[in-house]
């Protein structure tokens, strides 16, 4: 079966692996649909992701969908033929965060395609997966596979929302329009957010933000843009670079809310800390999610506009000319790899 392994910077190849068999407490999906991720252009294109280093070759791949094949020894789930989702988080279950409810920054959790621990956990990029028949999530009536592709980010969003508190009737700030960005967007309408602004360097970007749902859009490089807010109750800084986190302290009110999402450049960023001090703003980090995935699956079930987010589904035997695609913001938003 063919899978897409990493080896290192710039060194993606497609292989042909050995088909899995389920351990006891497994279940084996056939993979459908893998939606590239932020994390999984970092590795093919840096060799890493923030303080994540690759040590060794690795499977990518975390967003998957698929249908079920079969179970290991002891393992029960959805029936074989059973169109689900993939959960990729595997918490211990016994930690001081597991136990405190916040598994999504569990110590010792193992996450599918991460360098975070060695041996790396190795991802899902392939035709076939054996996972944890836990981390089975049969679709809701009405969800397709294809829109389905795009539980595990929208998780990342919905958390990043309620890690902000409330939202409803508020003004929210959201920097980057990235994929992440543009499903945080659609989190914080479905929250009750009153107006999202959203900004960034690229316009096609900013019009997928607008497919999510956005209010208002703003040329992050324009400081003369009618669309900038005087200032938002909360933000969201989607994009991973210090100036976006910057702009979200320069724009949040006193006593206001910023959330940190994107994942900065591994070592020191400098961010305006005494404007956190004198304006009582809370600086919040957002890491993944837990519970969220099946809060996922439900809204996207029950709302059709994200399969506009899709920018293009990619036959895995070309998945470096999907990583580029992928990597290029004037012309794609999510791209999905079809296995």
């Amino acid at each position: 079966m063919l899978g897409c392994v990493i080896h290192g910077a710039g060194k993606l190849r497609v292989e042909e692996l050995p088909p899995p068999q389920p351990a006891p407490g497994e279940a084996l999906v056939a993979v459908r649909y893998g939606g590239v991720c932020g994390s999984d252009l970092h590795y093919w294109r840096h060799g890493g992701v923030g303080d994540f280093r690759l040590r060794e070759p690795m499977v990518l791949g975390h967003e998957v969908v698929g249908t079920v094949v079969s179970y290991g020894p002891g393992a029960t789930g959805p029936a074989p033929g059973t169109a689900v989702a993939v959960h990729p988080a595997t918490p211990c279950g016994t930690c001081p965060e597991c136990a405190d409810g916040r598994a999504n920054v569990c110590r010792d959790t193992r996450y599918l395609g991460s360098a975070a621990r060695f041996p790396h956990v190795q991802g899902a990029f392939a035709a076939q997966v054996a996972v944890p028949a836990s981390q089975l999530r049969a679709l809701p009536d009405g969800l397709g596979l294809r829109r389905a592709a795009l539980a595990e980010p929208l998780s990342v969003a919905l958390h990043a929302v309620r890690r902000a508190g409330e939202v409803a009737g508020r003004h929210v700030l959201v920097t980057g329009a990235g994929p992440i960005g543009c499903l945080v967007v659609a989190a914080a309408k479905a929250a009750g957010a009153a107006r999202v602004t959203v900004t960034d360097l690229v316009p096609e970007a900013l019009g997928y933000a607008a497919v999510a749902g956005a209010d208002t859009l703003v040329r992050a490089d324009d400081p003369d843009d009618p669309g900038w807010p005087p200032e938002v109750d909360v933000a969201v800084e989607a994009s991973g670079v210090a100036a976006g986190l910057d702009t979200c302290l320069r724009r949040v009110r006193r006593g206001g809310v910023v959330v940190q999402l994107g994942m900065l450049p591994a070592g020191r960023t400098p961010f305006a800390g005494n404007l956190m001090v004198s304006r009582e703003i809370e600086v919040r980090g957002a890491f993944r999610f837990a519970a969220e995935f099946d809060d996922a699956l439900e809204l996207l079930a029950a709302r059709g506009e994200f399969v506009g987010l899709v920018s293009a589904v990619v036959p895995v035997r070309e998945a470096e000319s999907a990583f580029v695609l992928a990597a290029d913001r004037e012309r794609s938003c999510k791209v999905l790899l079809e296995f």
